[in-house]
């Protein structure tokens, strides 16, 4: 009697995992993402005063997290579509983990700097997942994403909570709450099946460095441009060679057998609109978020304008905008049925522009103004789920993991210039006595205006049936 091969036997088992079981291990991977991008930052002012951290060196750690979630993205998306979803993944909780562990363990300015490198890696979880969900549950892929981002954005405000409320009592403590969440993580990790079969493409090492230059050069003079100068050497020359080295990435990658990044795919209509809403939503949304805090710590008899609300307030309204992005995300599957793609990529759009024109004429009182960002909240958990699910459906299964890189690549440039456009603004309006008010009417009209233009594209979109 013949036997099957064990890799066979293991295939064949991997294909019989419960939808359950494959839905619910990789939402807990997605807490671990979640809480990682949550909890650090409400914690770096006391760990600088615990640590001797300065406020460069607090700024030197915030950019070292920007520019590793840059060059972690395509590395672990091309990685996972060549080598296996699974792997990567796992290799990439494994970072997070030993990150995390080392900050906790051994807090000082170094381990820091190294545990928010290794965190980074978390970029590669939601492009990695999506490639296994995309295989292995191709029925429920819209449901899923939805419920990924739901876990994704409300673990967000879970972890700013706790570590926040830790860090009153000890700013070391407040490092451990990332670590039992990556220990649900590797259990999690293990359970879940492979994804499609890896295509064993080799890496470009020269066209992976040329990216990562040109991603680490602009994302620097995005992140730091406002702290060096937007006309200062540093600001230029890191922006200009950025671009260089992406210019010459994209000539290499041209004439490549094996490309690490398709480049049809930059230019394909339905990924590029998607990755274009991302872009704008993004800048509208997670833009916003670093001065939607200063008006909520700003005192209304001093400043003219805010809530006065203290540290754990702050956090606490941050968790109800990422309460709602939840429910709004477990929803989306439901509304790109009834109402079709370009009418759910719009309705996020124009739910968020909706809610920064609220927030031009009704921002006076707590309700006003909360109101408003709990409508912020539903078009963010709606835009990430959306795009998420849609940016891979047009692409074949070997490509889905950088289809999604791609959209999470999207996603930081968004944040990042829109952070930078939000900060400018604010400098602009800058007094001795702090910002004025008017810089609220600039950021939120602003912050409008390309949610409309996000809104605009979405009505684009076209699937690839629909655009022959």
């Amino acid at each position: 009697m013949r036997t099957k091969p064990p890799q066979r036997e293991q295939a064949v088992a991997q294909q019989h995992t419960p939808v359950k079981v494959l839905l619910g291990s990789m939402a807990l991977v997605e807490l671990l993402s979640g809480v990682t991008q949550g909890y650090l930052t409400p914690l770096l002012p006391s760990l600088g005063s615990a640590l001797h951290i300065t406020d460069a060196g607090q700024t030197r750690i915030y950019l070292l997290s920007q520019l590793a979630f840059a060059v972690w993205t395509p590395l672990l998306a091309k990685l996972g579509d060549a080598y296996g979803h699974r792997l990567f993944l796992r290799v990439s909780i494994a970072l997070v983990t030993v990150g995390s562990l080392l900050m906790a363990a051994w807090p000082s300015q170094l381990t820091i700097s190294v545990g928010v490198v290794l965190q980074a890696a978390v970029v590669g979880f939601m492009p990695l997942l999506i490639g296994i969900l995309r295989h292995r549950a191709p029925e429920h892929r819209r449901s899923g994403v939805g419920l990924l981002v739901g876990a994704l954005t409300a673990s967000v405000g879970v972890g700013g909570v706790i570590s926040g409320t830790l860090s009153e009592h000890s700013a070391a403590l407040g490092l451990w709450v990332a670590v039992p969440f990556a220990a649900l993580a590797v259990i999690a990790g293990l359970l879940l099946p492979e994804g499609a079969p890896p295509t064993g493409e080799r890496l470009p090492l020269r066209a992976f460095a040329l990216l990562a230059l040109g991603l680490v050069g602009v994302v620097a003079a995005l992140s730091l441009g406002g702290s060096w100068g937007w006309t200062s050497a540093r600001t230029v020359g890191s922006m200009a060679g950025g671009l260089l080295a992406l210019a010459a990435w994209i000539a290499v990658e041209a004439r490549a057998a094996t490309p690490l990044v398709n480049l049809r795919m930059l230019v394909d209509p339905p990924v590029a609109i998607v990755s274009g809403v991302t872009f704008c939503l993004a800048f509208s949304t997670i833009g916003f978020f670093g001065a939607n805090a200063v008006f909520l710590g700003s005192s209304p008899d001093k400043a003219g304008f805010g809530l006065a609300y203290g540290p754990q307030a702050i956090a606490l309204v941050a968790l109800a905008l990422n309460v709602f992005a939840l429910g709004s995300s477990l929803a989306t599957a439901t509304l790109l049925r009834k109402f079709g793609e370009r009418h759910t990529l719009a309705l996020s759009g124009l739910v968020i522009a909706a809610s920064f024109l609220i927030l031009l004429v009704w921002h006076h009182t707590a309700p006003q103004y909360l109101a408003a960002i709990a409508l912020l909240g539903l078009g963010f958990g709606g835009y990430q789920a959306s795009t998420r699910a849609l940016c891979v459906e047009c692409v074949p299964e070997k490509d889905t993991a950088m289809a999604a890189g791609i959209n999470e690549l999207a996603l930081s440039f968004g944040a990042a210039i829109g952070a930078s456009v939000v900060g400018a603004i604010m400098s602009a309006h800058q007094t001795s006595a702090g910002v004025t008010p008017h810089a609220y009417t600039w950021l939120w009209s602003v912050c409008a205006g390309v949610a409309v233009a996000g809104a605009g594209l979405g009505l684009c979109y076209r699937k690839r049936e629909e655009s022959r």
